[in-house]
């Protein structure tokens, strides 16, 4: 039995050079203008043509058993690459190898190989958010984390196995906008390192010291000046609120309330009804800034002015919300952060929203109205340290009370005289 085997695979490896070394009897025109059918190039090749391609098959023998290997779809195979093929795979026929066979283990290699290089950019970035998403605001819902890697590396190297990559690819990624974009490089590249030293700790081939190699390779970038948002001049305060108490709109109110309480612009705009108890607002975390599990709801003291602002609010509010805007999606939420803008640059005023922070801060400052700690409590900042502050437990909220008022008072041009208040 065993020799008739060897006989039959000797008889097919026979078979097949001879019909490698056959002579070809097509030429690319005269394939061109064949008809359909199956067409016979000599060697084993043959095209089974149609009015809209054909396909190209190797066909061969082995051990006594006839095996028809397809080399691709004609005309996105031309003659030339076909016959190539065909030789490639004869050439493995000759060896003793049915080329179906070798085919389908050189995939499966292939395969085994590229998982050796471990997960593509793509999918380790999305473990590393994955493994983020607890530590991040709204579990990361707001796409900030994600969006200068999403933007900037993904779409060019997001399909790369890890390790296939070094500091070469990196660079060269990153080098549209080192210079032009240094804060979305600084990001995306810093981001793009937590994500390899995630696919490092988990074995996979990737050394994430290449990302710091890469930024060697694109050298220094100049010290740049800091631009600050642009703010008022806490002396022109009175008279800018005077030219938003002219209009009652969403984006005056909110404006207003912004300038009153020296809130975030994220905080005033998406105020709501339940909010406000009494003469204190409580801003919940969600609307903080800071790191998620680092923040908390900040309670906010409310003046005579910004409880007036609040009451007119109340007035036109939709869903709860005070600055009400609809939204795409047909539903109602807070006002936009470019409609507020939108409403200072209408009233000729250079200052943004973010910069009537800067405008209270700088009056305390100047007019010596309060502490440090209590002016820096009432921006909701972080004062002292993490030891300082587990003992210093207090939110400083009737002195900010006291400072709101003397603010709101210099803001209104109020000369009411600034009492002591109960204690809420």
């Amino acid at each position: 039995m065993k020799s008739v085997v060897i006989q039959c695979q000797l008889w097919g490896w026979m078979w097949g050079w001879c019909m490698v070394r056959g002579k070809n009897k097509l030429t690319a025109m005269q394939l061109r203008s064949a008809a359909e059918g199956v067409v016979q190039d000599g060697g084993g090749l043959f095209l089974d043509k149609r009015a809209d391609g054909g396909k190209w098959t190797y066909r061969y023998s082995i051990a006594g058993r006839r095996r028809d290997m397809g080399l691709g779809s004609f005309p996105q195979v031309s003659l030339a690459a076909a016959r190539q093929e065909r030789d490639k795979w004869a050439a493995v026929l000759q060896g003793g190898l049915d080329p179906i066979t070798e085919r389908q283990r050189r995939v499966e290699a292939e395969a085994a190989a590229a998982l050796d290089k471990g997960p593509t950019v793509e999918e380790l970035v999305n473990m590393a958010f994955e493994s983020l998403r607890p530590t991040l605001r709204d579990e990361g819902k707001r796409g900030r984390w994600l969006s200068p890697l999403r933007v900037h590396i993904l779409p060019k190297i997001g399909k790369r196995r890890v390790g296939s990559l070094d500091q070469a690819d990196i660079r060269d990624v990153l080098a549209p906008i080192w210079f032009a974009k240094p804060e979305t490089a600084r990001k995306a590249s810093t981001r793009l390192r937590m994500a390899f030293e995630l696919g490092r700790l988990a074995r996979y081939p990737i050394d994430p010291f290449i990302v710091d190699i890469a930024r060697q390779l694109l050298g220094k970038r100049p010290k740049r000046k800091h631009k600050h948002i642009a703010s008022t001049a806490w002396q022109d305060v009175p008279d800018l609120y005077a030219r938003l108490c002219e209009s009652h709109t969403a984006s005056h109110l909110c404006l207003r309330l912004i300038i009153l309480t020296a809130v975030r612009g994220d905080a005033a705009r998406g105020a709501r009804v339940e909010e406000i108890e009494g003469d204190v607002w409580t801003v919940p975390a969600d609307r903080i800034k800071g790191r998620e599990g680092h923040v908390s709801d900040f309670r906010v003291p409310l003046s005579t002015a910004a409880l007036e602002v609040i009451e007119m609010a109340k007035a036109v509010a939709v869903d709860g919300f005070l600055f009400p805007a609809r939204k795409r999606t047909d539903k109602w939420g807070g006002i936009t952060a470019n409609a507020l803008e939108k409403a200072l640059t209408t009233l000729g005023e250079p200052g943004r929203p973010h910069g009537f922070r800067t405008s209270f801060r700088t009056w305390v400052q100047d007019q010596q109205t309060a502490s440090y700690d209590v002016a820096e409590t009432a921006l909701g900042h972080i004062v002292g340290s993490e030891v300082e502050r587990s003992y210093a437990r207090s939110d400083l909220l009737d002195q900010r009370r006291l400072l709101m008022i003397r603010w709101a008072n210099f803001v209104t041009g109020s000369e009411s005289k600034v009492i002591e208040l109960r204690r809420v």
